[in-house]
C-alpha cells in the first residue's frame, strides 16, 4: 500500500487521495531552488504592483502583499523561515507563508500567471545576477592579466608549439593571448545577457491569461528590456541557460589551457614562474612538494561544466511545446555551472597578478632549442635566397649545432660561413634573442613596442566597459 500524504496542496482540488511520499520528494525542487528566493519575492511585488494598476488588486491588498512578502524575505534571511519538501518549490512556500501572514489576500497574489512563467522570470533573473557578478571577476582577471603583461614587455620566454621550442616572444605577448581568449569570452557573456533580459512574466501557464495585465510594466520593473514575444516560447524556453553554460565552457577550456600552462611552468622541468604559497598546497609524506592546487582544480572542474552542458542540451531536445516537468532538471545544472565560473573566476583574478616570473631561467630557456633558426633563414631569404634553399642551410646548421652542443648564436662567423657564404657579421644582430624579438615590430608582433601598445589598448577596453 501507498505511503500517501494529505491532499492539502494549493493545487489539490482536483484531486481525491493525497501524493505518494516518495513521489513528493522525487518531484520537489525546494531544496535546490530555494535560492531563487530573493528573485521569486521580487517578481512577485512587480506581479502584485501591475494588478494593483490594472484593478484586479487594491491598494489595501497590495500593501498587504508588499508587507507580508517584506517579513517572508526577513525570515529567509535570518534563517528562521520554515522550508516544506510537502510544498514542493520556492514558489509555493513563499505563497503559503505569505497567506499564513496576510490571510485570503496571499491567494489573489497569483491571479493571472502560473509557475511556468514565475519560475521562467526568477531563473532569468537570478542568472543575471550572476552574470553581472561573472562579468565583474572577468573584467578583474582581464585588468591583473594585462597589467602583468605590461610590466614583462620585454621579458623573453621560449614560445612553443607542440609543446617544442619554437621562437623567442615577449612573457608580456604571451600573456596578451590569453587575454584575447578572456575578451571574446566577455564579448559571449554579454551576448547572452541581452538575449536572456526579456520577460516571461504575464505567459502564465502557456497561454497567457484572461486579466487585464500591463507586461510592459512588469518588464520595466524587473529591469527586462521588454516582454517576451510568445506565451508558449516563453514558459519552454531555455536557451538563455544552454547559452550561458555554452559560456562557461569556453571560458572554462581557456581558464583549463591556462591552467595547463601554469602547471608545466611551476614545475622544476620548466621553474619559469613562482605561485605564491597562499595558491598552493603540500604534500602530506614529501616536505620538499609546493603543489599548483588552484589551476589544477580549475582544470578539473572544467569537465563538470562541460557534462552540464551536455546534460541541458539533452534535457532539451525532445521536449514537445511548452513547459514540461523535465525543465526541473536544468537549475542543478546551471546553479552548479554558475558557481564554479564564479569561484575559478575569482581564484585566478586573485592569482594571476601574483606571478613572479623567474627571467633568468626563462630566457636561458629560450636559448635552447635553436629558437632564433628562422631568424637565420629570413635573413637569408632578405639577402636573395630562395626561402626553401635557406630552410635547407639553416636545417644543416642546426643538425650541426645539435651535434656540437651549439646554438646558433654560439657558433662563430667562420663556422655559420661553411653553410652559405651569404652569411655576414652582421647575423648576430638576428640570432640573439632580443634582436629576435624587436624584429617582429608590426601589428600582433612580439616586439617590446608592440606588446606595450597592445597592453594599452587591451586596458582601453576593459576600462571602458
Amino acid at each position: 500500500m501507498s505511503d500517501t500524504q494529505d491532499t492539502s496542496k494549493l493545487w489539490g482540488g482536483r484531486f481525491s487521495e493525497g501524493t505518494d511520499s516518495f513521489v513528493q520528494r522525487f518531484t520537489a525542487s525546494v531544496d535546490f531552488d530555494q535560492r531563487m528566493a530573493a528573485q521569486d519575492i521580487q517578481g512577485s511585488l512587480a506581479h502584485a504592483r501591475m494588478l494593483t494598476n490594472t484593478g484586479v488588486l487594491n491598494a489595501e491588498e497590495l500593501a498587504d502583499i508588499e508587507r507580508g512578502l517584506a517579513q517572508v524575505a526577513d525570515e529567509i534571511a535570518s534563517g528562521e523561515f520554515q522550508w516544506s519538501i510537502e510544498l514542493e518549490d520556492v514558489h509555493m512556500n513563499i505563497e503559503a507563508r505569505l497567506t499564513q501572514l496576510i490571510g485570503s489576500t496571499g491567494k489573489k497574489l497569483h491571479t493571472g500567471r502560473s509557475r511556468n512563467d514565475q519560475v521562467a522570470t526568477d531563473i532569468r533573473l537570478y542568472l543575471r545576477a550572476g552574470i553581472d557578478r561573472a562579468a565583474t571577476e572577468l573584467t578583474r582577471l582581464q585588468q591583473g592579466v594585462i597589467a602583468l603583461a605590461a610590466d614583462n614587455t620585454d621579458t623573453v620566454m621560449p614560445g612553443f608549439t607542440h609543446l617544442q621550442t619554437a621562437q623567442p616572444v615577449s612573457f608580456g605577448h604571451h600573456l596578451l593571448a590569453w587575454n584575447e581568449m578572456l575578451e571574446r569570452d566577455y564579448g559571449r557573456l554579454q551576448d547572452c545577457r541581452t538575449r536572456l533580459n526579456q520577460c516571461p512574466l504575464g505567459a502564465a501557464a502557456l497561454a497567457g491569461t484572461t486579466f487585464p495585465i500591463d507586461r510592459v510594466q512588469t518588464a520595466n520593473e524587473l529591469g527586462f528590456d521588454r516582454p517576451t514575444e510568445n506565451s508558449l516560447d516563453s514558459v519552454s524556453d531555455r536557451d538563455f541557460g544552454i547559452e550561458f553554460v555554452s559560456f562557461a565552457a569556453l571560458l572554462m577550456t581557456h581558464l583549463s589551457r591556462i591552467s595547463e600552462e601554469l602547471v608545466l611552468w611551476t614545475s622544476a622541468q620548466f621553474n619559469f614562474i613562482e605561485l605564491p604559497d597562499r595558491f598552493c598546497t603540500g604534500s602530506s609524506i614529501m616536505p620538499q612538494k609546493k603543489n599548483p592546487d588552484v589551476p589544477e582544480l580549475v582544470r578539473g572542474k572544467t569537465g563538470r561544466v562541460n557534462g552540464h552542458l551536455v546534460s541541458l542540451l539533452t534535457l532539451m531536445k525532445s521536449q514537445p511545446l511548452a513547459y514540461n516537468k523535465d525543465n526541473q532538471e536544468d537549475k542543478e545544472p546551471l546553479f552548479d555551472t554558475l558557481d564554479t565560473v564564479l569561484d575559478s573566476l575569482r581564484a585566478f583574478a586573485d592569482m594571476l597578478p601574483a606571478i613572479r616570473p623567474r627571467k633568468d631561467i626563462m630566457r636561458e630557456a629560450a636559448l635552447r632549442g635553436f629558437s632564433t633558426a628562422t631568424d637565420l633563414a629570413d635573413y637569408l631569404v632578405r639577402r636573395g635566397m630562395p626561402f626553401r634553399d635557406a630552410h635547407e642551410v639553416v636545417g644543416k646548421a642546426v643538425a650541426h649545432g645539435v651535434a656540437e652542443g651549439l646554438d646558433l648564436a654560439e657558433m662563430d662567423l667562420a663556422t655559420l660561413q661553411q653553410f652559405s657564404t651569404t652569411i655576414e657579421a652582421d647575423v648576430f644582430d638576428v640570432l640573439t634573442l632580443e634582436g629576435s624579438i624587436a624584429a617582429r615590430d608590426h601589428l600582433g608582433g612580439t616586439a617590446p613596442a608592440q606588446v606595450a601598445a597592445a597592453a594599452q589598448r587591451a586596458a582601453a577596453r576593459v576600462d571602458a566597459r
